[in-house]
């Protein structure tokens, strides 16, 4: 398994721009697809975004255009840009690894972070 830190989260007011880090321990973090999920108090886990081995990107509909992923193979580390936060964002976000094969199921991920947390205010 790899290991992930997530770091980046805070409090923003809503409109702001947040962006969070993910870093991995594997000597073949290009080998993996990664992903960010959230998960709201009362609510169940939800996938945000995920990018794939060869920088190919997918996302939750309500994060379009607001969000972005993308990751840093000599740094091992995964990032999610977030601007125009909006209240609804607010979670604790996190990061997964899966090894090779594209995936935004997040029972196909077998490596987690611990969460970092994303607070919008109004």
């Amino acid at each position: 398994q790899v290991q992930l830190v997530e770091s980046g989260g805070g409090l923003v007011q809503a409109g702001g721009s947040l962006r969070l880090s993910c870093a991995a321990s594997t000597r073949t973090f290009s080998s993996y697809t990664m992903g960010w999920f959230r998960q709201a108090p009362g609510k169940e886990r939800e996938f945000v975004a995920t990018i794939s081995r060869t920088g190919s990107t997918y996302y939750r509909d309500s994060v379009k255009d607001r969000f972005t992923i993308s990751r840093d193979n000599a740094k091992n580390t995964v990032y999610l840009q977030m601007n125009s936060l909006k209240p609804e964002d607010t979670a604790l976000y996190y990061c997964a690894a899966r090894w090779w094969v594209l995936t935004m199921d997040a029972q196909d991920f077998g490596s987690w972070g611990q969460g970092t947390q994303v607070t919008v205010s109004s």
